[in-house]
């Protein structure tokens, strides 16, 4: 029986465990990445560990979310970071490099080595060939101090790519059209694995926008094979060196799999308010266009501006539309700027940004109320872009360009406009960006801590009985944005958790803060698909400072379960998903013989209100057990 990509990978990384679907591992991690959203709770976790150095081959920092400096909170999180990363051996990008996922593509990744990020997306990285795997801040704070990081081993869903994409559309209407077949919650528990003849007409760039947006599907990560492609884009970045083939056995056996035809794909769009919510662009029609947002980590590679430049050379965009386009790092801006499509695309009417995540968190350019705006990013929950009542649709860089110029959402196949092939072209080499440890010296280098930088709450081992009120009774696909919002507003305050709090669930429930600490200790009521999205803990940190004690939901998003567990907060399982109804705001929820209860299959939970008990799945792997016995993962590893 021959052996998936993905499997090959894991077994060259296995530290410990059963490589079987379902099992819990342990695999050495050969790099990480961070971004200062999460970065700076993921360095104060790893100052708790006492590490002197990590343990992995690369590490590095990126600033690329909290650009906007208002105040004085976000360059403060940007000179802690720096300052902590000199102490312990990690690389710093600095502000104005471009988007973590863009630049680590482009400069660090390598074909069949793991990648740990303390951000969902990290998973563009199989675009390489990599096993790039998003994570929340302690994961990755812990895979820097101990180089490996603990997972079940997931199932792998092969897609086999026929045929090859029509003009006018792109690697975008690929994931979309994923997304529609599988749906945000269909990859979870899984690696998204794709072969055949298509394949070879993809770019890494293209892969990298397919595997990106691959984690809405809830996958653990996406994966494409290593080959002449793959070589060529690691040449023309000048390191052709870090190539190495590698692609699944002839008869690799998977769990599921799915045929897309790339043929017969025409332009599609997501439409509001989830990723999965695809039609074509035909389907959904000339609606009319208020803003169009072009970059993030999902389509702001030298190849996708180059389209879209071509698109809008010589053409004005429509009086009614705010066309707002941000590179993805500074190598692409610089290109552009030589060959003079950044000329062409200014001359049109558009709008350039700084190369970072923008708009795509809701740090600035939010539409106006009520408007329709186009983006090329990978989310376009409630509420994301800053502005509750706007409806955002996510599309191609071809769909967005195209639709700038008319003033309406079109597909670009039917105005006979000829869209040229545009190829990767060499980059020079440049670090100038770039930060470098000198050595690491945890004694001598001092930590520069601002005052917004507040120390991130920590849990209580598991009492014998844990009593909660319900805080909170939440529906299907509750989204980290939902959780702990993520705008300009509140970003600076990411390294204050006690600030942060005020605002949980603030979208969902305006009340939800002050009725947790009134209650003082609480329990959360979820629906489906509860925790998707954003890998940030922060949505995890928050609740726990509010007196979270668990989640009983019909089932979780694996990064935020994750997150939970970290925390030391349960996240259970309705055995009963109609037993969901049965709770209401202010029940008195009671779990006697908590720490025995945890070792069991089934824990009993009581509702004191009307004397039934309700039986919740736990889930818990050995070591998820012994987090949750101890109040989180730094207990477990500090042994306290």
């Amino acid at each position: 029986m021959g052996k998936t990509l993905a499997y090959k990978i894991l077994e060259n990384h296995l530290v410990a465990g059963d490589l079987t679907p379902g099992e819990e591992i342990t695999i050495k991690i050969d790099q990480t990445l961070t971004q200062d959203s999460t970065g700076t709770m993921v360095y104060l976790q790893l100052e708790a560990m006492d590490v002197d150095k990590v343990q992995t081959e690369l590490s590095v920092a990126y600033i690329d979310h909290n650009t906007l400096q208002t105040g004085f909170e976000n360059a403060d999180d940007h000179a802690f970071i720096k300052s902590v990363a000199q102490r312990h051996g990690v690389l710093f990008s600095k502000p104005g490099n471009g988007i973590c996922h863009q630049l680590h593509l482009e400069n660090y990744g390598k074909p069949g080595k793991t990648l740990l990020g303390s951000d969902s997306h990290t998973p563009t990285g199989g675009g390489l060939g990599m096993i790039a795997i998003g994570a929340g801040g302690l994961d990755v704070a812990v895979a820097m101090a101990k180089g490996t990081y603990s997972l079940t081993a997931p199932k792998v869903v092969k897609v086999e790519l026929k045929g090859s994409l029509n003009p006018w559309t792109s690697a975008k209407d690929v994931i979309l059209y994923v997304l529609r077949q599988l749906s945000v919650k269909g990859g979870v528990g899984k690696i998204v694995e794709y072969t055949g003849e298509g394949v070879k007409s993809l770019s890494v760039t293209d892969r990298a926008t397919i595997t990106n947006m691959g984690a809405e599907l809830g996958a653990t990560t996406s994966v494409f094979p290593s080959d002449e492609n793959t070589k060529a884009y690691l040449k023309s970045q000048g390191r052709e060196a870090d190539y190495t083939p590698l692609a699944a056995d002839a008869d690799a056996v998977y769990d599921q799999e799915l045929i897309v035809d790339l043929n017969e794909l025409t332009p599609l769009a997501a439409q509001p308010h989830s990723p999965d919510n695809v039609d074509t662009v035909a389907n959904i029609g000339e609606i009319k266009v208020d803003q169009v947002a072009i970059g993030s980590c999902t389509n702001s590679s030298y190849t996708d501006l180059m389209k879209v430049a071509a698109i809008l050379k010589g053409k004005k965009v429509h009086p009614d539309v705010s066309l707002v386009i941000s590179p993805g790092s500074s190598k692409i801006l610089t290109k552009m700027a030589e060959n003079g499509a950044l000329a062409d695309i200014i001359a049109s009417g558009a709008r350039i940004i700084e190369n970072a995540c923008g708009p795509c968190i809701g740090m600035g350019q939010s539409p106006k109320s009520g408007a329709v705006s186009l983006r090329t990013f990978n989310r376009n929950f409630k509420g994301r872009s800053g502005t509750l009542d706007a409806d955002v649709y996510l599309v191609s860089p071809e769909t967005a360009a195209i639709s700038a110029i008319t003033g309406v959402l079109t597909d670009g196949s039917k105005t006979g406009q000829e869209l040229p092939q545009i190829a990767d072209t060499d980059f020079a080499f440049n670090d100038n960006f770039i930060v470098y440890p000198k050595g690491t010296n945890t004694e001598n280098t001092p930590v520069a801590m601002g005052p917004n930088i507040k120390p991130f709450p920590r849990n209580t081992a598991l009492p014998e009985t844990v009593t909660a009120t319900v805080t909170l009774h939440a529906g299907d696909n509750i989204t980290t944005d939902d959780i702990m919002p993520s705008d300009s507003r509140l970003l600076p305050y990411r390294s204050n958790i006690p600030h942060l709090s005020n605002y949980c669930f603030e979208k969902v429930d305006s009340e939800f803060s002050g009725r947790c600490k009134e209650a003082g200790s609480c329990a959360i009521i979820g629906g489906d698909n509860y925790g998707q999205g954003s890998s940030r803990e922060h949505a995890a940190l928050a609740p726990l400072y509010l007196g979270v004690k668990f989640v009983l939901a019909k089932s979780f998003a694996r990064i935020h379960r994750s997150n939970l567990i970290n925390s030391g907060i349960m996240p259970l399982v309705f055995e009963n998903p109609a037993d969901y109804d049965d709770f209401k705001l202010g029940d008195k929820l009671v779990i006697e013989n908590a720490p025995e209860q945890v070792t069991k299959d089934i824990i009993e939970v009581k509702n004191e209100e009307t004397g039934k008990v309700y039986k919740a799945v736990p889930n818990f792997s050995d070591l998820e057990r012994n987090m949750i016995l101890r109040g989180g993962k730094i207990n477990l590893i500090k042994g306290e």
